[in-house]
């Protein structure tokens, strides 16, 4: 291929909106789960217009919604390469990494003792908490205590996560992120490493007061080795991220950095975005689905977070111009009919549409996420960096 075939690349990671279960998700115990049908299959309701011409329902039959005669868009399924089902395992894919060691997660048991005396030890602080909890759930019980004795709440959920709650006027900011330090260089340890620990700031004084501010702090681990990221950015093109996209990849290969509120945040942050020029990639992450609705098991609140996620999808369709690309994806699933919290071992959708395409229609499943990262180098005559894994699909989309 020679020059690129498109000026701007908008990828867009539905947070966990898996598509069925992945052969080998019985050995994760997860046989049978299927985020986005088994939501379809549960509410009256379902409306996502934006989603059904692009070709969501042609790729995965849909109770409410039927498949369109001619979608807009090409499709398929991608299946994860990588062991785990978290959310940096996904991305880091995406982007060509095969990660054979999943990240550690301790939902069912709290960090181990060993860990917790360490840290204890090196931050001068007695600990409290050390179980999987939500972080309003967590707040209500011992935020409280934590202010009137200077203790320290840790917790974790189901993701790969070390939490310290800090509160901004009695632990202070400082403290806080002190101490998310001092966790982050104790659990680069084989056995006791989580893909992030997070600083978790919150203010009020007393239950049922207490909210949680954005002045967190994620100190995730860095990939494991060059990324399409560090390739892109490296050409002199634009990295743009939204969500916590600079989190997951610990800043490395971005140019430029947004933070979101919420998923419709980000894809308010995506259309003025797309309202710009710049050459290169807009990569995207929009937490809600996966952080509120799956890990709550609510799914009534992800098929709502669907649609209104479909009404700014309605928005953004009409700004992308000839040379523009837009891909709709997945990091995991987090089937909200599954048991327990955790994320679910599942294929992703892969839907990809520009206002160019001559085209359209179902293509080949994958075996890996890295098609994506694959697909973005080749357009913009990029080498992929030494080790990476994916092949371009680029020439499937015409």
């Amino acid at each position: 291929m020679t020059g690129k075939k498109y000026n701007r690349i908008f990828t867009i990671v539905i947070d966990s909106l898996g598509v069925g279960a992945l052969e080998d998700a019985p050995a994760y115990g997860d046989a049978g789960t299927d985020t986005l049908g088994h939501i379809s299959q549960n509410v009256e309701e379902f409306k996502i217009p934006n989603l059904q011409k692009l070709g969501m329902a042609n790729l995965h039959p849909l109770r409410q919604v039927a498949p369109v005669e001619k979608p807009l868009g090409y499709f398929m399924k991608m299946r994860e390469a990588s062991t785990g089902k978290d959310t940096m395992t996904g991305h880091w894919e995406m982007m060509g990494l095969h990660i054979t060691k999943p990240f550690q997660t301790f939902t069912d048991t709290g960090f181990p003792k060993e860990l917790i005396d360490e840290l204890s030890a090196r931050t001068g602080r007695t600990i409290i908490g050390n179980k999987s909890a939500s972080g309003t759930e967590i707040l209500d019980e011992l935020a409280e205590e934590e202010i009137a004795t200077g203790h320290m709440i840790v917790y974790t959920s189901a993701d790969s996560v070390l939490q310290i709650c800090g509160n901004e006027e009695t632990f202070g900011l400082e403290e806080l992120y002190r101490c998310c330090e001092i966790a982050r260089e104790i659990t680069m340890k084989d056995e006791w490493k989580v893909g992030r620990v997070i600083a978790r700031p919150y203010v009020g004084k007393k239950k049922g007061e207490f909210v949680r501010t954005s002045n967190r702090h994620d100190y995730a681990l860095k990939p494991y080795g060059r990324t399409a990221l560090n390739a892109l950015k490296d050409a002199g093109l634009d990295v743009i991220s939204v969500g916590k996209i600079f989190d997951i990849f610990d800043g490395e290969g971005i140019t430029e950095s947004n933070k979101s509120k919420s998923s419709v945040h980000g894809m308010e942050q995506t259309i003025e975005i797309a309202k710009k020029d710049f050459q290169g990639l807009c990569y995207v992450n929009l937490v809600d689905f996966d952080a509120l609705w799956g890990h709550r098991r609510n799914v009534k609140g992800y098929a709502q977070e669907l649609e209104k996620f479909d009404v700014k999808l309605g928005e953004l369709l009409p700004l992308l111009k000839e040379d523009d690309l837009l891909i709709l994806t997945a990091d995991h699933g987090n089937d909200p009919t599954h048991t327990g919290t955790d994320h679910t071992r599942e294929m992703v959708p892969f839907v990809a549409y520009s206002p160019s395409f001559a085209g359209c229609g179902k293509l080949e499943d994958t075996d890996t996420f890295a098609v994506i990262g694959a697909s973005i180098a080749e357009n913009f005559g990029v080498e992929m960096p030494e080790g990476t894994i994916g092949s371009s699909i680029l020439n499937k989309l015409v």
